[in-house]
């Protein structure tokens, strides 16, 4: 066993490392362009749902009071008539960048606790480098990508955004688990 405290190093320069790396992913064009199309008459939309001062937050639609009206023909023939949309409303985007960094590095933190923490209870200091990425890798993957998939399953995500987000994982839990090995206390 391995304790955590002796950890934090290869926590912090993973976080920093997945940090970086994933910012040149979603900075270059190649990848990540294609995640969120523009809406056709977005002017119009934009303009159509402004009036009605949406709070920023998550919001269904059509979305039933209770599993009576669900099973009501007028929602029935709502939901067909559609459109089904899944939104989420943000508030002005002006200084949010700097929140959403911050943000991400600290989850970048948090994946690396856990990867740490599980670890560190299978593994002893002076592990092999391949022991050690293995524990620290699958952790990572885990902490990076398993919950996305929900969101296609469920809320139709478009499974090609899962998928590239699902290689950024892979990305990220190598970059993890090759630091782990790397920092790994003899």
């Amino acid at each position: 066993m391995t304790a955590l405290s002796a950890l934090w190093l290869p926590i912090l320069v993973s976080a920093v490392l997945v940090f970086v790396v994933s910012s040149i992913i979603h900075m270059t064009p190649l990848w990540h362009k294609t995640d969120y199309p523009k809406l056709p008459n977005e002017d119009r939309v934009m303009d159509a749902l402004r009036p009605i001062g949406l709070p920023p937050g998550d919001y269904f639609m059509p979305r039933p009071a209770g599993p009576a009206e669900m099973r009501s023909p007028a929602f029935v023939e709502k939901v067909k008539r559609g459109p089904n949309v899944l939104m989420t409303v943000m508030p002005p985007m002006m200084g949010q960048m700097k929140k959403s960094l911050t943000l991400w590095f600290v989850y970048g933190v948090v994946v690396g606790i856990f990867c740490a923490y599980i670890a560190g209870r299978a593994l002893a200091p002076g592990a092999t480098y391949l022991e050690v990425f293995r524990f620290v890798g699958t952790t990572a993957f885990v902490g990076y990508t398993l919950a996305l998939w929900q969101m296609s399953i469920w809320y139709h995500r478009a499974w090609n955004m899962t998928i590239k987000a699902t290689v950024d994982g892979v990305i990220y839990a190598c970059l993890i688990a090759g630091v782990f090995g790397w920092l790994w206390p003899r």
